[in-house]
């Protein structure tokens, strides 16, 4: 996966006790983007893309990346209401809130909550709705082999990821974020059961976005959500895996910025 050399300087901020990390770039519009399980990584050619319409800020979630794991960090409602608060002390107002896989979970979440200084949400491939007989990928007892190549429908890439050995550092930040993920989606699956009872609260414009051969978190599901949000529209990427965005990045931006641009 490209990484950018002239990739934005991290910073940090400390809220509720907790000191997270986080890149930003770029002016306009905010655009907040919470990272899926594996973290939000570096900063990479699809974000460098979006900071030139949009202020763009990254964070780690608590127990992610470089940010520090509080205390308080039990399930998936705490983060919700942590960035609730991230949004009140960094000020942020009419934000795009854009979220990954558990990030998507968690903008849900969030939105569900509060959605006062948001001005759109757009979720990607989320988890936290579940359907009958539709069964995901359990990341949690794959091997990594396997949650590599789940990813993408393009196996090209896949190959190309693990053909690359993983420094220390890697390696520290990778089981750090296996265990974040597991504390909000191990028990059950990746899902809340007491979403689907709330998500209709969501009152700001919707965009679901997914690739048609998400083996994470399969197309299926998209019915869930759309079906529960009250002004919500769809687009599924064709031959596209679960990160659109690195896999479809041209389809993935066009996506995002049409949408966020209607709404403008």
């Amino acid at each position: 996966m490209t990484v950018l050399a002239n990739a934005p300087t991290r910073q940090t901020v400390t809220i509720d006790g907790c000191e997270i990390s986080y890149l930003r770039r770029g002016s306009g519009p905010t655009l907040l983007f919470l990272h899926g399980a594996g973290g939000a990584r570096d900063w990479a050619p699809w974000l460098e893309r979006l900071s030139e319409r949009y202020d763009v800020i990254v964070p780690d979630h608590p127990g992610w990346g470089h940010s520090a794991f509080p205390t308080w960090f039990d399930n998936i409602h705490d983060l919700a209401y942590f960035y609730l608060d991230v949004l009140t002390a960094m000020d942020l107002k009419d934000v795009h809130l854009v979220g990954h896989s558990i990030g998507g979970w968690l903008a849900s979440e969030i939105a569900v909550r509060d959605t006062r200084r948001l001005a759109s949400l757009t979720l990607m491939a989320p988890a936290g709705l579940r359907k009958i007989g539709v069964q995901g990928f359990d990341i949690f007892i794959a091997s990594p082999e396997a949650n590599t190549r789940a990813l993408y429908h393009d196996q090209s890439i896949a190959d190309a990821l693990l053909a690359v050995e993983m420094s220390e550092e890697q390696v520290d930040l990778h089981l750090r974020n296996r265990f974040a993920a597991a504390r909000v989606g191990w028990q059950p699956r990746l899902f809340d059961p007491h979403l689907h009872k709330w998500i209709h609260r969501i009152d700001v414009p919707t965009l679901l976005l997914w690739g048609d051969d998400d083996k994470i978190i399969p197309t299926a599901l998209l019915d869930e959500f759309s079906s529960r949000i009250p002004n919500v529209r769809s687009v599924v990427i064709p031959a596209c895996g679960h990160i659109p965005q690195v896999e479809k990045a041209d389809e993935f931006h066009a996506a995002i910025t049409s949408f966020i641009g209607e709404i403008a």
